[in-house]
């Protein structure tokens, strides 16, 4: 549905991209109600699945500089962007531990929130700033969007717990929270391949199959990690599935804007795998082992 309206309201939906992380704040805002944050729990499994983002982001950014800044700035905004916003509701689904799932998705939203700033830095948009003044610029435009709602819950579980009670009863909110940010941010990326796609057939075409081979890349190396750690589901889900709505808003406004189809590709991947995960989930009949 949201690729359909995206795809026919295109040009409306680019109006209002500056909602979008305000969507996306009450998203995570709502997911983090939900749970008991004094009582999770950082544990190695967060720390790899987290590194494995920095650290292949930045490598495969500079392995593939050289030869196509475009794909380069693609792949990089692909395996750095946050963990989904619905990540929680998936894994739990498929048998993930909840407190595991819900930990990295702390984890891997704090984290983007401090890594990011710095490789935009340097890459993008802001490359030609003063370092620091480059930072604390990003800093201040995606912290408030990634760390705030936690901020926000601890001190409301700490002083106002009725109160977090009561927002965590409209935790269901935020799937169609996020529905409405894909389709407005899919509406985003159709809207700038119709105003500047032609001619860059090659490179959408490489976008879209370098977002294959990573989602198949990142659910396969994170259900690995978590395998290690008792707890497949929480490592396949929370290094696969990705907050790709965010991702597009942050390619348009830090890097080339045609970066935003390796994201927008990659949610179509990830929710394809993840509706199949599911079915084979409720049909384990059906399914080969």
């Amino acid at each position: 549905m949201a690729i359909l309206v995206g795809l026919f309201f295109h040009h409306y939906l680019a109006l209002v991209k500056p909602f979008v992380p305000i969507l996306i704040f009450f998203i995570l805002f709502l997911n983090f109600s939900s749970v008991e944050i004094r009582t999770l729990r950082i544990r190695p499994l967060h720390w790899w699945l987290l590194s494995f983002q920095i650290v292949v982001s930045l490598g495969a950014y500079l392995l593939f500089h050289p030869f196509n800044e475009l794909l380069a700035q693609g792949i990089l905004i692909g395996v750095l962007s946050p963990v989904a916003a619905s990540v929680v509701v998936v894994a739990c689904m498929l048998g993930s531990d909840r407190a595991t799932i819900t930990t990295h998705s702390l984890v891997g939203n704090v984290g983007v929130a401090l890594v990011a700033p710095v490789y935009f830095s340097f890459i993008g948009t802001n490359m030609d700033m003063p370092f620091w003044d480059s930072f604390f610029l990003i800093l201040s435009k995606v912290a408030p969007t990634l760390v705030l709602p936690l901020l926000i819950i601890i001190l409301l579980q700490l002083f106002l717990p009725k109160v977090n009670a009561y927002i965590a009863r409209y935790r269901g909110a935020s799937f169609y929270l996020w529905a409405v940010a894909l389709m407005v941010t899919i509406g985003q990326t159709i809207d700038f391949i119709y105003l500047h796609g032609a001619g860059n057939g090659a490179s959408i075409f490489w976008l879209t199959f370098a977002s294959l081979v990573a989602c198949a890349v990142q659910f396969g190396v994170g259900k690995f990690i978590g395998k290690q750690y008792g707890d497949k589901v929480s490592g396949g889900q929370g290094l696969g599935q990705r907050n790709t709505a965010l991702a597009i808003w942050m390619a348009s406004i830090y890097l080339q804007p045609l970066a935003s189809i390796f994201p927008a590709m990659y949610s179509i991947w990830q929710n394809v795998y993840n509706s199949y995960q599911l079915w084979r989930h409720d049909h384990p009949k059906s399914s080969v082992s």
